[in-house]
């Protein structure tokens, strides 16, 4: 009797473990029929065949077929990883009906694959794109599904004997407490209640403390055997690997390309080159985004699915580990919601370590490398997170964190999961722009937002918020100490996503003032972003909230200036003590900014400034809008070419004209004059405006000596059909209300 063959392993095939015959007669093994391309497990409702070539018999998966020609029909997404979820009797891509396979890629039938034990040699063929195979990972997988379980369960008895326990020390520490309260008081006496009232109250508070504690303890511990247990793992999969590069040496066509990536982790070592020159815009990985968000939202069963689902299409390591990056921030872990009783076999299930709180980000990031194939690395140390004021020391367990190095094209980079997926703002440091304050609505927690500068960071810009433990791990040629890193200022990652620097490259997290109590810091702008950045500022004191000085608002003893490239922020304070200086800054164009609508603003950097001596009395600058100094916002936003005064300080005698030409036509200006302590009415004649051609005069005539603030406003002139020279249809709405908008200011010294 003539046995058919396995079309992929050229075996005989047996009736008990036998698929097909198959639409072009081919025969396969049950541990056989798996997708040419990545290996994973088919079933006659989900394999398909080339279409484009019918001498091809190979089988492949929804992922992986060759693209079908413009008149065939176009293959429903219910059968792409999991095809147990179609109704009986539905509409199959090979016209076949149910079998008993249907349920292989959920877990509870991947336990199956355990038991099969035919001598199936690895098929090495040159379509393979997965360097091992899915049930070889699928099995490793379940030993590791079935060790998590026994862990997860001892935390879970743990936690109930200990909260037993403690119920039993609190109950018995309340009975004697309330027994020597009875023996002290009459139980009838008003102050007997009024005593028993405080030691119950006491005894509460003393209890939930207790139990903080004691909760605390249970998530460090649990969180110390989960990374050891991750850790462990993770080698065994990495072994996975090793052993498939060594069998293949090559042969396989793998996406982490097998002939060059290490099968051992490299020590630490600075990388080769620098983010920018691996990838310069996000759009390199539109594709790639997109993939790991629509992943995100639909259902895996399995880590081993997780993964070949994030990375089928990608070629590079480095576009391995965007995919997992970018699933991890789109998942947004800290705010998943989990039921009671979860079940592991679920596709929530899989990330239950979240749900005990003993798996976070960087675990996570880990073991899903690991499933890729890709050396990855936990690092502890201390981080500027939440909190943290510049000056701060580190030492103790405060601003502890971790993140993760992996290793791509031929380096060790940073990723920083957690960070890159959330932002923390502080709302009484926010400015709005107009005055108005704009709360963050809870939907903006549904967009897909994530920060790219904790993706591949280099080691030159991770230090400025990162310290390892290790310092080899700061992956710098000249590594710091931590005193140096707490001397580095205060910077986020906004500073280096705008291109930012400082002009004093020594510069540190605390500036101090001199005996006028003056100090700078000035912000270098790339030329780019000179026209689109807009800066603002918050001045308060350090210790506490309190951002006024004998009700005069701190921000008043700050004069922001645009000079040249630079943001310059002159500080002087009104008297000895440490303020704390947080800048702003925020990327906008001119029509965005005209149409008079607030702005949210973002932190870039923070410095303490130490004013230990005080000579001279300092007096707030005049009450004008709040923002920039001098005429660069003038020319920012409409155009205004300074003729008489480039700079924001300008030293007069009692009268005074500043010049502008209009590179367009502007509708109307306002000019207003400001003085402290005196009343802005008695100042309006004070200023009048003259326009000739393209030139706008403004005469000043001081009533006398002293400082003064100048205010302008404009607005563009508008078509005679209602339109706007700026063609922005937001300035066209708005001008129909007559909006004027503040242009710049100046601050003017007279004298006789």
């Amino acid at each position: 009797m003539v046995k058919e063959l396995c079309f992929r392993c050229r075996r005989p095939v047996y009736p008990t473990d036998k698929v097909g015959p198959l639409k072009d007669g081919t025969f396969f093994h049950h541990g056989c029929f798996k997708c040419y391309i990545c290996g994973t497990r088919l079933t006659l409702r989900t394999y398909f065949h080339n279409r484009n070539r019918i001498e091809d018999q190979e089988v492949y998966c929804n992922n992986h077929v060759p693209q079908a020609g413009p008149h065939d029909p176009i293959p429903h997404r219910s059968n792409l990883l999991c095809a147990g979820n179609g109704p009986q009797g539905s509409p199959t891509p090979n016209g076949s009906g149910s079998d008993s396979l249907v349920g292989d890629m959920k877990i509870k039938h991947l336990l199956k694959a355990t038991e099969i034990q035919k001598p199936y040699p690895k098929i090495v063929h040159p379509g393979a794109r997965y360097l091992i195979d899915y049930d070889d990972q699928t099995r490793l997988e379940l030993i590791h599904r079935e060790q998590e379980d026994n862990m997860y369960r001892r935390f879970s008895q743990q936690r109930f004997e200990e909260e037993q326990r403690f119920s039993e020390e609190t109950k018995e520490e309340w009975e004697k407490a309330l027994m020597d309260l009875a023996r002290r008081y009459d139980q009838n006496s008003q102050k007997s209640s009024k005593a028993r009232d405080d030691l119950l109250r006491q005894l509460t508070l003393k209890r939930e403390n207790q139990r903080e504690t004691m909760r605390q303890r249970w998530r460090e511990r649990e969180r110390s055997l989960t990374a050891d247990l991750v850790e462990k793992q993770s080698q065994e999969m990495m072994g996975l690997y090793k052993k498939a590069r060594q069998q293949t040496n090559g042969t396989v066509n793998d996406q982490n390309d097998a002939s060059n990536y290490p099968s051992t982790p490299p020590p630490p070592f600075p990388p080769v080159g620098r983010k920018k020159d691996v990838y310069s815009e996000i759009s390199t990985f539109e594709m790639i985004d997109q993939t790991a968000v629509s992943v995100a939202q639909s259902e895996q069963h399995s880590f081993t699915d997780l993964i070949r689902a994030l990375t089928h299409n990608c070629k590079t390591d480095v576009e391995i580990a965007r995919a997992i990056y970018r699933w991890i921030t789109v998942k947004n872990l800290n705010l998943m919601e989990f039921d009671q009783e979860l079940d592991p076999n679920t596709p929530m299930g899989i990330l239950r370590g979240i749900k005990f709180g003993t798996e976070s980000y960087h675990v996570l990031f880990k073991r899903l490398c690991s499933y890729a194939g890709l050396h990855c690395v936990v690092i502890k140390g201390y981080s500027k997170s939440a909190g943290y004021q510049p000056g701060m020391r580190f030492d103790g367990g405060r601003f502890r964190n971790t993140w993760n190095a992996v290793y791509l094209g031929g380096s060790w980079r940073f990723v920083q999961c957690n960070w890159g997926a959330r932002h923390l703002v502080n709302a009484r440091d926010v400015p709005q722009a107009g005055g108005s304050g704009r709360s963050i609505g809870h939907s903006e927690s549904l967009r897909y937002e994530y920060d790219d500068h904790y993706f591949m960071t280099d080691p030159e810009e991770f230090i400025f918020e990162f310290f390892p433990s290790q310092c080899e791990w700061q992956l710098l040629k000249r590594p710091l100490s931590r005193q140096q890193f707490e001397e580095l200022p205060f910077v986020r990652s906004l500073f280096f996503h705008y291109k930012l620097s400082f002009a004093d490259p020594g510069l540190q997290a605390i500036v101090p003032a001199d005996q006028t109590g003056a100090a700078t810091v000035a912000v270098n702008m790339s030329p780019d972003c000179t026209r689109s950045l807009i800066f603002h500022y918050n001045l308060r004191f350090y210790d506490t909230d309190q951002a006024d000085y004998n009700h005069v608002s701190l921000k008043r003893f700050v004069m922001q200036s645009t000079v040249g490239h630079s943001a310059v922020f002159r500080v002087h304070t009104p008297c000895r003590g440490d303020f704390l200086l947080d800048i702003f800054a925020n990327a906008v164009s001119p029509g965005d900014y005209l149409t008079g609508q607030p702005m949210k603003f973002k932190s870039i950097c923070k410095f303490k400034v130490l004013c230990a001596e005080l000579n001279v009395i300092m007096v707030p600058l005049p009450e004008c809008s709040s923002g920039e100094w001098g005429p660069a916002k003038a020319f920012r936003l409409f155009s205004m070419i300074p003729l008489s005064h480039e700079d924001a300080i300008i030293n007069a005698g009692p009268e005074l004209d500043i010049r502008f030409r209009m590179a367009k036509p502007l509708a109307e200006f306002v000019a207003t004059l400001r003085k402290n302590y005196i009343d802005q009415r008695k100042l309006e004649r004070c200023v009048s405006t003259t326009v000739r051609g393209d030139v706008v005069t403004f005469h000043l005539l001081f009533p006398d000596e002293g400082q003064y603030g100048l205010d302008i406003y404009t607005r563009e002139q508008r078509t005679n059909s209602g339109g706007s020279t700026n063609n922005n249809h937001a300035v066209v709405d708005h001008a129909d209300r007559a909006l004027l908008t503040h242009c710049c200011k100046y601050l003017i010294n007279t004298k006789p």
